[in-house]
């Protein structure tokens, strides 16, 4: 996205967020003529482009909603998708772990929605992506460009190829899995694909994928190898009424992340 879609009015074609009272999210691509419909009426899109954010709309049905940009928290969490999304709670720390900074030179697979692809574009990442199913590899594309702009697809070079062969693409910062055999992918690793030095980290949903990366990553020569796991608890907290939620968002997937030595280190 560029800067001036960050703030000022909404306008005709972008994304926005209507929020019920209820907290319930409905992400709406503004269109002039348009309406936003649910079983609690309706709001012409007429009368959100031109407002600010925040503002407050009533339904024909006296029901009122708060218009917001989305974050991409929220892009992630309600964009079309085939694979399983990797949640935002998951996302931040792989940025992280990752180290992503700008002009990093990223090597992606299995890019399923496109969720990971565009945290680690919005990063100022320039990634070239394996995909092995093209019907994933073209909604991934088309997530990234709905969430950041048809500018982020010049730092997205997407490629319909089996990442457990060996990789043909070469000097990369970082490497950064979402697929079932991250292992298969390690053993390619080369210097001349991962720099001395370079960072990998893989989600994976089972400890025992984990146990085999672990082994695989000892025999490629890296250091510093670790597994993590992320939790997510939110709070009631309504005055002196503090608690912790009932319900949290406990395991989705473990992170392993290490660093490359090389394979005179293994």
């Amino acid at each position: 996205m560029t800067d001036d879609s960050l703030t000022g009015p909404f306008r005709a074609g972008e994304q926005v967020l209507f929020i019920d009272r209820k907290g319930r999210r409905y992400l709406v691509v503004l269109q002039q003529g348009g309406s936003f419909q649910t079983h609690a009426g309706l709001v012409p899109h007429d009368d959100v482009i031109g407002a600010m954010e925040g503002t407050e709309f009533g339904s024909s049905g006296s029901a009122k909603f708060d218009v917001f940009r989305p974050t991409l928290a929220d892009l992630v969490l309600k964009q079309p998708r085939g694979a399983q999304v990797i949640y935002p709670k998951d996302l931040g720390p792989m940025l992280m772990l990752a180290d992503i900074e700008p002009g990093a030179r990223v090597f992606e697979t299995g890019l399923g929605s496109g969720a990971l692809s565009s945290t680690l574009l919005r990063a100022g990442a320039e990634i070239v992506g394996y995909e092995l199913r093209e019907d994933f590899a073209r909604r991934a594309v088309q997530n990234v460009e709905r969430a950041l702009g048809p500018a982020a697809l010049e730092r997205y070079d997407v490629h319909i190829r089996d990442a457990y062969q060996p990789i043909e693409h070469r000097d990369f910062d970082r490497i950064v899995l979402d697929l079932p055999e991250p292992w298969q992918v390690v053993e390619h690793l080369t210097p001349e694909v991962l720099h001395p030095g370079g960072i990998l980290v893989a989600y994976t949903p089972s400890v025992t994928q984990v146990m085999r990366l672990h082994r695989a990553l000892d025999a490629a020569g890296f250091a510093m190898t670790e597994t993590v796991e992320i939790m997510q608890r939110t709070w009631h907290v309504d005055g002196q009424a503090v608690r912790p939620d009932h319900r949290m968002v406990a395991h989705t997937g473990f992170l392993t992340h290490g660093r490359y030595r090389g394979p005179s280190a293994a």
